[in-house]
């Protein structure tokens, strides 16, 4: 990176320190905007990640997307063009030097908007990507970010300046290298549109029973076209993609709604408590009275230290 990035990198730092003055992930009065902070190496957190544009000022994360893993730190950017059921974690972070970083939730009716009004050419609707990427930032994107987040302390200039840096954020990430993806996802009739509407689906009902050949009509594809592409988007299975949902929300309910696990597994669509169990075990490294129990006593033991801990981004 130039010197120019690198005084825009000690500014972007700068910006998030100020708003996020503890640890947590903390949203702002510009809709779709999020900024994290960590003051240490984080546990593996489990969650559902949005279609969005994760950048990172300070520190390194990891995301296991399926079985494979995504590192990006303070030069890169991770682009996650559908919801996904992730594991993440911050593996680089101190006090004196905190992971921090900002979220930028994607809204694809004004990508599908900004596409029509630049003329770009339409991407090749029937090849398949990972929904999930790492690249390299430019000195452009970051400088869009950092005029976006100065607007947290111009709040009379915020609802007229908020959404044409937006679209110019959007613009960069067209005009990118990962442009072409954009378009895709945007793209009615692509197959990466289509299984967009697939996770949608299951998002929404992870917990009713998953037939295959009814979700294959409802995104008008075929089934073995519904696997192919899946698995090429998602680096899952659907079963695997509802699988992951329904234990995520497990362990949110026993978390933080405080249910049992029979009621929990229950819940989200199990039948069998003891298959519950094994699937759970095999998600989280422990059953879930004893990965619930161990969770409670971490986030007291925080609590009780002087660190109140939101959610890790």
């Amino acid at each position: 990176m130039s010197n120019g990035t690198l005084s825009r990198q000690e500014e972007l730092i700068a910006l998030i320190s100020a708003y996020a003055t503890r640890d947590g992930e903390h949203l702002t009065p510009i809709k779709g905007l999020m900024i994290n902070r960590l003051s240490g190496v984080g546990m593996p957190v489990c969650s559902a990640f949005k279609a969005s544009f994760g950048l990172v000022a300070q520190g390194t994360k990891e995301v296991m997307l399926g079985d494979e893993t995504y590192r990006y730190g303070g030069s890169d950017f991770l682009l996650t063009s559908l919801d996904l059921p992730v594991t993440s974690r911050v593996v680089d972070a101190t006090a004196e030097k905190p992971y921090l970083s900002i979220g930028f939730e994607l809204d694809f009716r004004r990508i599908s908007s900004l596409i029509q009004t630049l003329g770009l050419a339409p991407a090749p609707a029937d090849t398949s990507e990972r929904g999930m990427v790492v690249t390299q930032v430019t000195e452009e994107l970051v400088d869009a970010v950092i005029r976006l987040l100065r607007l947290l302390d111009r709040p009379d200039e915020m609802a007229v300046m908020a959404p044409l840096i937006e679209q110019e954020i959007l613009y960069r990430l067209l005009s990118g290298p990962q442009g072409a993806r954009l378009r895709r996802m945007a793209m009615a009739d692509s197959q990466s549109h289509q299984i967009g509407r697939a996770c949608a689906w299951l998002k929404e009902y992870y917990a009713l029973p998953l037939r295959i050949e009814e979700l294959a009509n409802r995104v008008s594809m075929s089934v073995s076209s519904l696997h192919h592409h899946f698995k090429a988007v998602t680096a899952m299975t659907p079963m695997q993609y509802q699988k992951r949902l329904r234990l995520q929300e497990a362990r949110r309910l026993m978390l933080e709604e405080m249910l049992d696990a029979g009621s929990a597994g229950h819940q989200v669509g199990y039948e069998s408590q003891s298959q519950f169990s094994r699937e759970y075990a095999r998600q989280y490294g422990e059953p879930p009275l004893r990965d619930v129990g161990r969770a409670r006593r971490s986030l007291f033991d925080r609590l009780v230290g002087g660190t109140e801990v939101l959610s890790e981004g």
